[in-house]
C-alpha cells in the first residue's frame, strides 16, 4: 500500500457535529503530527497583519483565525444566513457552502465560494469582498456581489463548484473551478471579479475519462476537482484532487499536479501526458492512516511554500482535518511532500 513520507504537518481535529475543546493527542502516526481540534474541509487560507485566516467549507462559511498556525480561535461565519440570490438558484439550499477561496489585490479581499445541490451540476459560484479580515477592524463587512459563473443540467456538461481565482503574470484574473462531468474549468473575469470577461471563452484544462453515454446529469467516473493554480518559477502549476471525497472509510482523494508556461495551458504531467487527456502526476496519496488527502490550496510565508488540505482520519471513523504540509520542488521544479518531524501540539480555543 502507499505510504505517505514522515510528514512536516499541522493536523487539527473536532467532530462535524461540533463538541467541546479536546486536549491535544500524541498518537505516533506515520503521517502526522499531533492531533488538535479544528475541523476543516476545503480550506484555503491567507494572513492579514501577523494573524492566518482559514476559511473552509461550513454554515455560511467557516472561518478561524491563528497567530502560529497551531492554535486557532473560531470566528463568526461569513453569511449569517443564506444569500438570497443562491435559495432561488438552487432548489433545497440551507446555506451550507462550499470551497471558498479567498485572495488580496488592490487593497479588497475577495472570497469565491459554491452554492450547489449535492451530486449534480445545479451550482453557482459566488463573491464576496472585504476590506480586511480582522473582524474588530473598523471597515470589516463582507459584501456579496451574487453569482459570478452557473452550470445548470441538461444545459451544461461542467459543474460551477471549487472556485480559484488566479492572475497571470500580467495581472489579469482568470477563474480555475469544476468538478467531474467535462472536468475543470477556466474563464477570464472581468476587472472586478463580477463576471467573465467578454468575449467569453471557456477552457477545458483538466479532465479524465467519462462515458459519453451517460445522461449529462451523471457525473460518471471522471473524478476530477478542487483545481488551484499556483505560478512559481516560470511555470502555472495546476493542482487537481482525484477520486472521491466526502465518503469516510470509503475516501479515496489524492492530489494530483500538471504544470504549463501560461496560465491557459496546455498543462502536462511529469510524463508530458495533457491533463486535458487524463494526466496527472501524484503529489500526495492516502494510506492505513489516512483514508485520502485532498482538495488542496497552497500558500506563501516567509518565503516558503505550503501545502494547505483536508485528509479523512482512518483513526477517527474518516473525519476530515485541515494539514498543512511544507512543500519543496525537486531539482525539475515538481513539487513533493516534504519529510521532517512531527511539530509542537495544535488545539484549538473555545468560541467567543
Amino acid at each position: 500500500m502507499n505510504r505517505f513520507p514522515l510528514l512536516h504537518r499541522i493536523v487539527l481535529l473536532m467532530g462535524l457535529m461540533g463538541g467541546g475543546p479536546v486536549g491535544a493527542q500524541n498518537r505516533p502516526l506515520p503521517v502526522a503530527g499531533p492531533l488538535g481540534t479544528v475541523p476543516a474541509h476545503d480550506p484555503v487560507m491567507i494572513r492579514q497583519n501577523g494573524t492566518y485566516y482559514m476559511f473552509c467549507t461550513g454554515t455560511g462559511i467557516a472561518v478561524w483565525s491563528s497567530k502560529d498556525r497551531q492554535t486557532w480561535q473560531p470566528e463568526k461565519a461569513v453569511f449569517a444566513a443564506a444569500p438570497a440570490w443562491a435559495v432561488q438558484a438552487v432548489p433545497g439550499f440551507k446555506n451550507q457552502i462550499w470551497a471558498p477561496d479567498i485572495s488580496f489585490a488592490d487593497g479588497q479581499y475577495s472570497l469565491f465560494y459554491s452554492v450547489s445541490a449535492f451530486g449534480k451540476n445545479t451550482s453557482c459560484i459566488g463573491l464576496a469582498t472585504n476590506k480586511t479580515l480582522d473582524p474588530a477592524a473598523p471597515g470589516f463587512k463582507w459584501v456579496d456581489h451574487g453569482r459570478v459563473v452557473q452550470s445548470v443540467p441538461g444545459r451544461d456538461l461542467w459543474n460551477a463548484i471549487d472556485p480559484n481565482l488566479a492572475r497571470d503574470a500580467a495581472g489579469v484574473p482568470w477563474l480555475a473551478f469544476g468538478s467531474f462531468w467535462g472536468g475543470i474549468k477556466l474563464v477570464r473575469l472581468r476587472p472586478d471579479l463580477t463576471a467573465p470577461a467578454q468575449p467569453e471563452q471557456w477552457r477545458t484544462v483538466a479532465r479524465r475519462p467519462r462515458d459519453p453515454a451517460l445522461n449529462d446529469s451523471l457525473p460518471g467516473g471522471g473524478a476530477i476537482e478542487g483545481p488551484f493554480i499556483f505560478r512559481k518559477g516560470g511555470f502555472y502549476y495546476l493542482f487537481t484532487s482525484f477520486d472521491y471525497c466526502c465518503r469516510g472509510p470509503q475516501s479515496t482523494y489524492k492530489m494530483m499536479v500538471g504544470r504549463a508556461a501560461a496560465i491557459t495551458g496546455p498543462y502536462l504531467d511529469r510524463t508530458g501526458q495533457p491533463l486535458e487527456q487524463g494526466g496527472g502526476t501524484l503529489v500526495l496519496a492516502g494510506n492505513a492512516d489516512w483514508y485520502g488527502v485532498g482538495h488542496n490550496a497552497v500558500c506563501t510565508f516567509d518565503g516558503a511554500d505550503y501545502l494547505v488540505f483536508h485528509g479523512y482520519d482512518a483513526h477517527e471513523r474518516g473525519r476530515p482535518k485541515l494539514c498543512i504540509e511544507p512543500l519543496r520542488w525537486d531539482a525539475e521544479g515538481w513539487p513533493t511532500a516534504a519529510a521532517s518531524k512531527p511539530t509542537a501540539s495544535a488545539s484549538a480555543v473555545p468560541a467567543k
